[in-house]
């Protein structure tokens, strides 16, 4: 069973059969077994007496390595590595919480107590100390102090990514889950 792919070359990742350019394959069956260095052509005649595709696994590689096997398994098989590697890869959320110098203590609480939980989740937090009309000239120590005030509040533990930082918008620091 030959299977020649509707898509143009270009749009093609994966070379099939007679779309492999290289004159020597190293050449793989469906079962693992290594069959060596072979042309092209015998290459081709082998997957052909079985009902099979030749397709091309690693076309860097010197020479390029192809195996023998279904196109349509193939392509299953890599669509469940790609949908796997998808849903490991969860990755570190960057939360944001914003404050104002002004802010209660009892809403400092709170932001805490959310930035805790995210920590503890492993996602990063950015806090932001929003200062607003004249409040963006005061003193950077009495500043960093308001924002110590919500640090000391954090029940997780953990490290200063960066320290607090004058913006546009405010004072800027962020806290990630202590390794």
């Amino acid at each position: 069973m030959l299977y020649y792919s509707p898509t143009p070359l270009a749009t093609l990742r994966v070379r099939i059969n007679h779309q492999i350019k290289a004159p020597e394959l190293r050449v793989i069956t469906e079962t693992g077994e290594n069959l060596g260095v072979i042309s092209i052509s015998q290459a081709l005649k082998e997957a052909r007496d079985r009902g099979l595709d030749l397709i091309e696994i690693s076309p860097t590689a010197v020479p390029p390595v192809a195996k023998i096997m279904e196109y349509g398994k193939f392509q299953y098989a890599e669509r469940k590595k790609q949908k796997e590697s998808k849903s490991r890869n969860t990755g570190v959320e960057l939360k944001n919480i914003q404050v104002k110098i002004g802010t209660g203590e009892h809403d400092l609480e709170l932001k805490a107590k959310k930035a805790s939980e995210w920590l503890a989740l492993g996602n990063r937090v950015k806090i932001e100390l929003f200062l607003v009309g004249r409040s963006k000239y005061m003193d950077m120590n009495f500043l960093k102090e308001r924002m110590e005030r919500l640090f000391k509040l954090i029940t997780t533990e953990y490290r200063v990514a960066s320290e607090p930082v004058k913006g546009p918008k405010g004072l800027t620091a962020v806290l990630e889950k202590k390794k």
